[in-house]
């Protein structure tokens, strides 16, 4: 089995439309990179980090009291993956053991439609790797389908930023879609946890999250995954 990992972080900037210039900065959200990032590096995988478009990537959530946080952000060849992301077109998926979509608000905008990320986690789920996602997150699943012609997440359980916590941050009407949803329309049983509380779901080789509160525990889950 391989020993890479591919970590999928947006190329968007804000919350809102590219051509939104009042929307507020955005980006991926560091705990959610992280987190994750060191529970699977400390295991021995290495990780390659991509973006829909490649290239520098924005950061939100920049909270260096968390000390994983602060860890990464200020070692300089971790912080530079995120400025020098390869462009989803040029990933092998054949490389790969997992594929783990970080979140972030601004995913909600470059996700879902991209074919290239859609095809990656594609393969790599039918080569028997593992997909992953956190809170917004899962906007690049809803768009993926298998040689079958199903998607990825139908009749599959999962966590995602729900209803609730998009109205919470007063997004509701702002994201492009409920990301709940969505990922309910395209046949998935979304199970919701009260609102910012940790709440990770695995269902087959799919393990996805609901929000911050839940990055480690989705990449604790889908290492165990890739070690059974």
């Amino acid at each position: 089995m391989s020993k890479r990992i591919l970590f999928i972080l947006t190329s968007h900037d804000r919350k809102g439309a590219a051509d939104d210039a009042s929307a507020a900065p955005s980006g991926f959200y560091l705990s959610e990179v992280s987190h994750p990032y060191f529970v699977f590096s400390e295991a021995g995988f290495a990780v390659d980090f991509a973006s829909p478009k490649g290239g520098k990537t924005q950061a939100d959530g920049l909270d260096l009291s968390d000390a994983r946080n602060a860890k990464f952000w200020n070692t300089p060849e971790l912080r530079a993956k995120t400025e020098t992301t390869l462009p989803a077109t040029q990933i092998n998926p054949a490389d790969y053991a997992a594929i783990f979509y970080a979140g972030g608000h601004a995913a909600m905008w470059d996700f879902a439609d991209d074919p290239a990320l859609a095809d990656i986690a594609a393969r790599i789920y039918q080569q028997g790797g593992v997909v992953a996602a956190v809170c917004h997150g899962p906007a690049g699943l809803v768009n993926i389908r298998l040689d079958n012609g199903r998607y990825l997440v139908d009749g599959k359980d999962v966590a995602a930023f729900t209803n609730d916590e998009e109205r919470a941050v007063g997004l509701h009407d702002t994201v492009p879609f409920l990301l709940a949803d969505k990922l309910i329309e395209r046949g998935a049983r979304h199970l919701p946890a009260a609102n910012f509380q940790k709440q990770v779901v695995v269902s087959e080789r799919l393990v996805t999250g609901q929000n911050p509160a839940s990055a480690q525990g989705v990449a604790e889950a889908a290492l165990g995954l890739l070690q059974d």
